[in-house]
C-alpha cells in the first residue's frame, strides 16, 4: 500500500489538512491503515485514486439513499446550477422543499433550512430555550448531534453528570446546563426529571442512533419519554439528521407512532437525504414554536447559504424520487436481506454477531461472547469486539466492500444496490467471517 496513490495522496494532505482529512472518522484512525481517497462514484460504487471499485455501504453518511448519480438528481443539480449557485435571496424553490417535508412528515407546520446538521441541532436547541424559557437541556451518551459547543458532553460516573465536556476548547461553564443521561435507561430518566423537570428546556435524542453504531430507543422507554417531557413542560427534540428519510418516508417518528398512538417530537432535525448529497439541513415544528425564530420572535438565526439553490434542488429532486410507490419497500428489503444474511454468514462461521436494521440503514456487533442480545447503549457497544470489527472491516475492505471505517457508525444501503451487490458483499462476509 505504501507506493499506491492513496498512500501518496494521504502523505500529501497531512502536510496541508489536520490530519490529513477535513472530519475526523474519515483518517481510519479507529481501523488503523490508510484512507482511500475516493475518484468518482456511480450508483452503489466508489472509486478509489488507485482505480479499485468498492461496494458503497457509507453513501455519504447517509445522503445517497438513491445510489450516487442518479439521473433525476443530476438534471436537476445541472439546471440549478446554470440558474445561479447562490443569491443571497429567498427562492421558489426552498419554498417547494419546505412544503414537500411538510407533506411528509405529520404534526411539521414550518420548516428552517440551514447548510448542516450540526447548524440544524445547534440552532433547535437556541429555538428550545428561546420557547421555553428555560436553560436546561437533555441528551444521551453516544448520541451525535453535531459539533457545537453545548452538544459535545459526554456521561460521567452515577444517573447523570454535568458539565464534562469531551473536547478542548469547550469551557466547562458553556456546558453546565447539559445533562447527560445513559440511553435506555428509564430508572436514569426518570430521576433526572423528577430532579430538574421544571428546568428542561428540552430533550434532544437520536430516536434510532446512528453514531454509536445502529441502536434504537425501546418503544417503552420512548412512550415515557414522550409523557414526562408533556408533563414537565420540555420539549421533546428528535434529531432524525441521519434517520429522516432514511429509515421510512416519515422518519423514525413516523416509525415510533405506529407502536405509540398520537405520538409525535415537538422539534425535528433534519439533514442527509433531505439534501441528497449536498449541504443541506433544517429543524422544523410547529406553528407557534417555529414563529418564535427572527424575523417574527426573538430567537436569532441566520445564514448566507440557508436554502442554496443548488442544494434546494438536489434534496427537492431526491425527496420527489424517495416518495414514489413501493420505494420505501424495496428498500426495506434489500437492508433486511444484508443485514440477515450478514448474522447467517457468522452463525455458519460461528463467530458470535448481532445486527439490527430499519428502512435503508443498519449495524452489526460482534459481542465478545456467543449468546449476548443487541446493545442498548453506549456502554454495551464499547463492551463489544472492536479488535474483530476492526479485522473484519479490513478484509471486506480488500474485497471491494466499503463499510464505515469505525465500530461505532451505521451502514446504509441506496436503491442502486442490486441483488447481485449484495450477493457479492455476503459472499466476501462469508470469507472474511470464515477467515
Amino acid at each position: 500500500m505504501a507506493d499506491s496513490r492513496n498512500s501518496q495522496l494521504f502523505e500529501r494532505a497531512q502536510r496541508s489538512i489536520p490530519g490529513g482529512v477535513n472530519s475526523p472518522v474519515r483518517a481510519f484512525r479507529a481501523v488503523g491503515g490508510t484512507p482511500r481517497f475516493i475518484a468518482r462514484a456511480e450508483g452503489p460504487y466508489l472509486w478509489d485514486a488507485d482505480g479499485k471499485r468498492y461496494i458503497d455501504y457509507i453513501g455519504s453518511w447517509g445522503p445517497m439513499i438513491l445510489g450516487h448519480g442518479h439521473p433525476a438528481v443530476l438534471e436537476a443539480v445541472q439546471k440549478a446550477a446554470r440558474d445561479g449557485f447562490s443569491f443571497g435571496a429567498p427562492t421558489e424553490r426552498e419554498i417547494e422543499l419546505a412544503e414537500e417535508i411538510l407533506q411528509l412528515v405529520p404534526g411539521v407546520e414550518q420548516v428552517r433550512l440551514v447548510s448542516s446538521g450540526t447548524e440544524a441541532a445547534m440552532s433547535a436547541l437556541r429555538l428550545a430555550r428561546g420557547a421555553t424559557g428555560r436553560s436546561r437541556i437533555v441528551k444521551f451518551e453516544g448520541c451525535y448531534h453535531g459539533h457545537a459547543d453545548a452538544l459535545l458532553v459526554k456521561a460521567g460516573s452515577g444517573l447523570a453528570t454535568f458539565g464534562h465536556p469531551t473536547s478542548a476548547g469547550v469551557p466547562p461553564e458553556v456546558v453546565q446546563h447539559t445533562l447527560v443521561l445513559t440511553y435506555n435507561d428509564l430508572a436514569g430518566l426518570e430521576a433526572a426529571f423528577d430532579a430538574h423537570g421544571r428546568d428542561i428546556a428540552c430533550v434532544m435524542i437520536e430516536p434510532i442512533a446512528g453514531n454509536m453504531n445502529f441502536v434504537r430507543t425501546a418503544v417503552p422507554y420512548m412512550r415515557r419519554l414522550r409523557e414526562l417531557c408533556t408533563q414537565h413542560g420540555a420539549l421533546l427534540v428528535f434529531d432524525e439528521v441521519m434517520t429522516g428519510f432514511r429509515v421510512a418516508l416519515g422518519g423514525a417518528q413516523s416509525v415510533y407512532a405506529k407502536a405509540i398512538p398520537g405520538f409525535k417530537p415537538d422539534l425535528s432535525v433534519f439533514g442527509k437525504v433531505i439534501g441528497g448529497g449536498m449541504p443541506l439541513a433544517a429543524f422544523a415544528g410547529p406553528r407557534a414554536i417555529m414563529e418564535q425564530l427572527a424575523p417574527l420572535g426573538p430567537v436569532y438565526q441566520a445564514g448566507t447559504l440557508s436554502g442554496n439553490p443548488v442544494a434546494t434542488a438536489c434534496g427537492l429532486a431526491t425527496l420527489r424520487e424517495i416518495r414514489k410507490p413501493g420505494f420505501f419497500e424495496a428498500l426495506s428489503q434489500s437492508t433486511r436481506r444484508l443485514t440477515d444474511g450478514l448474522l447467517s454468514a457468522a452463525r455458519e462461521a460461528g463467530v458470535p454477531m448481532v445486527g439490527d436494521c430499519e428502512g435503508g440503514m443498519f449495524g452489526f456487533f460482534f459481542p465478545r461472547t456467543a449468546g449476548e442480545s443487541l446493545p442498548q447503549n453506549y456502554g454495551q457497544v464499547l463492551a463489544t469486539d472492536k479488535d474483530r470489527f476492526n479485522t473484519f472491516f479490513h478484509a471486506m475492505l480488500d474485497a471491494g466492500v466499503y463499510l464505515a471505517p469505525a465500530l461505532y457508525e451505521a451502514g446504509f444501503v441506496s436503491a442502486a444496490h442490486s441483488a447481485a451487490d449484495l450477493e457479492a458483499t455476503l459472499a466476501a462476509a462469508r470469507s472474511a467471517l470464515a477467515a
